[in-house]
């Protein structure tokens, strides 16, 4: 059990941390979610004994081991696979001891704690968890030295999971892994047989792995059962209820000041007066549901390009004179949505950059409209972004020649509006210097977004507004991600990028799972009969627009329903309404929300014939 006892820590003058309190179950998977800069990281650091808070405690049982990464990556010429090794600092003084003694009475009680602790079965267990993390038997005997940061903070989590404390905190420990370590990860993590703390922002991996979600939010934390969908039902009902106890307060403070005006004066209420006066100083406001005006992403749509925008035919691609990717056959339509799957390592990077033009093919063609514009976001833009600089200096540069209305007005659609405009870059969270770095490479309205894991800096709230935005977004996408939330919601073809090219993905992003989870290299080919050219030609015109139909319908979908939770906010807590429908009476509102029923059930409608109608397009091709 993990005792979170009124924790108090301010940083800089500021509070992060005000008197937050939770009990934690024993043995149980809690998943600490927050807002960017809420104090997720600092709370964790006070449990871990990193960090003493200014008040308040963080208590587990005597004995009680804590497991954390450290924010430095393990260096040096050790290996990989001996790093891990020595992560279990008992097994490793006991072996070194059993090795050195001469003491008959204690070797042999050295060996029989060896073989109480499953000592001897470590290297196979350390190797498992290397695999797992996308080490092959190679890598694992490489020095560290020759890993990059990313890589060495996999040794960090996997000397970190062989050690098995028992309490486990993990920081963000999916941002250095691709989608397949994700899921072995999620896999590892559900029979962990002790107390897991995990900040994360990934929906999928949270509604995985966890049975309690702790939120951080103003400095205080609430602990609520279940995973992250669960508690999203939680909190919206809890945010419903806070909304109509601040109506009601809100009414009961105006009638107490409206007694107080008319009545402290008059001599014979003035006591009464005085009284209401006092109750109206006890009464403790009950904080307003505030809307984060920097969840904002709004990429402004490009003009029309006829198709296609991109075709590779046999094309080769990759540095100097080796290439990494060969026999690439793919187009890409203005309407496409892509998501690459495959190792860090595979060629997702390097297929991204030959599709951005920052490659050129060894072999065969590639051919792109003339007129097309690409954005291309990778993470080392939010990493040179000048620190000491502003949004609007930024956008001014790339934007040469545009008026500062322009200039303002592409700054706004992402957030950075009046006084967030002229703030210092290095002041900045990750989630908003992300925010600019999309800014910057949106700026011409680009045909082909290529997104190269946009939401490593993004929190919860914040990825689903990328997700909305993308869906509304007219352009064609590319996306490496390794959140399968954000795969799932917005890409409808598949391409895995292994075995030194890239192909179509036949299935769903649920098959890949499966896939590999059961340890398959790669996907069976599917048996299917040669398309002729103008047959090929027809399918992917349909395909094209049965996907453009589905996917207008979905967001239509997205629209009415959020219009209808803005007449159901109207409806059940008036004083958080927006002006327009505040005036509505409860009649109107009623009809008005029938009407946005009776849309809903016809945009569900469409969306469900254009997405039976790909169905059964692709069930025709597989035949």
């Amino acid at each position: 059990m993990l005792n979170i006892n009124a924790i108090t820590v301010r940083l800089g003058g500021r509070t992060i941390l005000d008197r937050a309190a939770a009990v934690l179950p024993p043995g149980s998977r809690v998943g600490l979610i927050g807002r960017n800069g809420a104090g997720k990281s600092t709370l964790v650091r006070v449990v871990a004994g990193l960090l003493d808070p200014d008040e308040g405690s963080a208590d587990m049982p005597r004995g009680a081991r804590i497991g954390y990464i450290a924010q430095e990556a393990p260096s040096g010429d050790s290996t990989p696979f001996d790093t891990v090794l020595a992560a279990d600092t008992e097994r490793a003084a006991l072996m070194h001891e059993s090795e050195n003694t001469e003491d008959m009475d204690r070797l042999g009680d050295v060996y029989e704690r060896l073989i109480a602790i499953d000592a001897y079965t470590a290297p196979a267990r350390a190797g498992q968890i290397l695999i797992g993390l996308g080490f092959d038997e190679t890598m694992q005997q490489q020095p560290l030295d020759s890993f990059s940061g990313g890589w060495k903070m996999r040794v960090a989590l996997a000397a970190l999971l062989f050690s098995k404390p028992d309490l486990l905190l993990l920081d963000e420990p999916s941002n250095h892994l691709d989608l397949e370590a994700v899921m072995w990860l999620e896999d590892f993590l559900r029979t962990y047989p002790a107390t897991i703390v995990v900040v994360s922002h990934e929906r999928d991996f949270l509604n995985n792995i966890v049975d309690h979600i702790l939120h951080l939010s103003q400095g205080k934390i609430t602990l609520y059962p279940g995973g992250y969908d669960a508690f999203e039902r939680q909190r919206a009902e809890r945010m419903a209820q806070l909304a109509a106890a601040k109506a009601n307060q809100d009414a009961q403070r105006a009638k107490l000041q409206d007694y107080i005006a008319r009545n402290s004066a008059r001599a014979s209420t003035a006591k009464q007066a005085q009284s209401r006066q006092k109750m109206l100083a006890r009464m403790q406001p009950i904080a307003e549901l505030a809307n984060d005006p920097t969840l904002s992403f709004d990429f402004p749509d490009p003009s029309e390009l006829r198709p296609p925008l991109i075709t590779l035919d046999m094309a080769a691609v990759g540095y100097a004179d080796t290439p990494i990717l060969k026999r690439l056959n793919l187009r890409m339509d203005p309407d496409d949505r892509i998501a690459l799957l495959g190792r860090n390592g595979n060629g997702k990077t390097t297929l991204a950059r030959l599709l951005a033009a920052q490659l050129t093919p060894m072999e065969g063609e590639m051919n792109a409209s003339g007129k097309m514009r690409v954005g291309y976001f990778t993470q080392y833009q939010v990493e040179e972004l000048e620190a000491d600089d502003t949004p609007l200096a930024h956008m001014t540069r790339v934007m040469k020649g545009a008026s500062p209305g322009a200039v303002r007005a592409q700054l706004g659609r992402f957030g950075f509006s009046g006084d967030r405009a002229t703030a210092v870059v290095g002041k900045m969270s990750g989630g908003e210097k992300a925010r600019l770095a999309l800014a910057l490479i949106t700026r011409d309205a680009p045909h082909l977004l290529i997104l190269d894991e946009p939401t490593n800096h993004l929190d919860v709230d914040a990825r689903e507004a990328l997700v909305r935005a993308l869906n509304e977004y007219k352009g064609a996408v590319m996306l490496v991600s390794h959140d399968r939330h954000m795969v799932e919601t917005t890409a409808d073809r598949l391409v895995l990028v292994d075995d030194g090219t890239a192909r179509e993905f036949d299935g769903t992003l649920d098959d890949y799972v499966a896939m590999i989870l059961a340890g398959d290299a790669k996907p069976a080919e599917p048996k299917r009969k040669k398309e002729s050219p103008k047959a090929a030609a027809e399918r992917r015109e349909a395909d094209a627009v049965r996907r453009k139909e589905a996917r207008d319908a979905e967001a239509e979908l997205a629209r009415l329903t959020a219009d209808r939770t803005a007449i159901d906010q109207a409806m059940f807590a008036p004083a958080t309404a927006a002006a327009p429908l505040a005036k509505l009476s409860m009649t109107e509102l009623m009809k008005r929300r029938a009407e946005f029923d009776a849309r809903i059930e016809a945009a569900e409608a469409r969306w469900l014939e254009a997405s039976e109608a790909l169905e059964k397009l692709a069930e025709k091709l597989a035949a």
